[in-house]
């Protein structure tokens, strides 16, 4: 699902409230940046929508439309 949306900084979501995570991840190796989202959940960016091989980060309706 990373791949599909651009990779896992593209998951951050760079206005959330808790800016202190968001800059560590922000500073966190790529290699240990999938453990670090999973423990800091609460800056990845919202909707996450997946369609088979698809995915996107955020609302994008036009997007969606296009989708079978």
């Amino acid at each position: 699902m990373a791949q599909a949306v651009g990779g896992l900084a593209s998951l951050i979501d760079e206005k959330a409230k808790d800016s202190y995570a968001v800059a560590l991840l922000q500073h966190t190796p790529d290699s240990m940046l999938l453990d670090k989202l999973l423990e800091n959940q609460q800056v990845l960016r919202q909707p996450i929508v997946r369609n088979g091989r698809q995915a996107t980060v955020g609302y994008a309706p036009d997007v969606w439309k296009t989708w079978e």
